[in-house]
C-alpha cells in the first residue's frame, strides 16, 4: 500500500539514524517500526485464567497442636541459645 505520512521532526531524525546505523531502506525501517509498535500497542494482553482448588488443610486426628507449639518453642530457644554462645 502506498500512502503519504507527515512525520514529526524528532521521529524523522530517529528514522534517519536507524537507516544509517543498519544500512536498510526507509521502507524496511518504517515497516519494522510499525510492526513492533502495533504489536505493543492496543489491547493489553491478558494472562490466561487459571483456577486454584481450595484444599482443607488440617491436622490428622490425634495430633496435639499444643505439643507442636511447645516443640517449636524449644527449637527456637535452642537456636537463640546457640547464637548467644558465639
Amino acid at each position: 500500500m502506498r500512502t503519504a505520512l507527515t512525520i514529526d521532526p524528532d521521529v524523522e531524525e530517529l528514522l534517519r539514524r536507524e537507516i544509517r546505523r543498519t544500512g536498510r531502506s526507509m521502507k524496511a525501517v518504517v515497516n519494522d517500526a510499525l510492526r513492533a509498535g502495533l504489536g505493543v500497542e492496543g489491547e493489553p494482553r491478558r494472562a490466561p485464567r487459571y483456577a486454584v482448588e481450595a484444599h482443607a488443610f488440617g491436622f490428622r486426628p490425634g495430633v496435639d497442636v499444643d505439643r507442636l507449639n511447645r516443640l517449636v518453642d524449644e527449637i527456637e530457644a535452642e537456636h537463640i541459645a546457640r547464637q548467644l554462645d558465639r
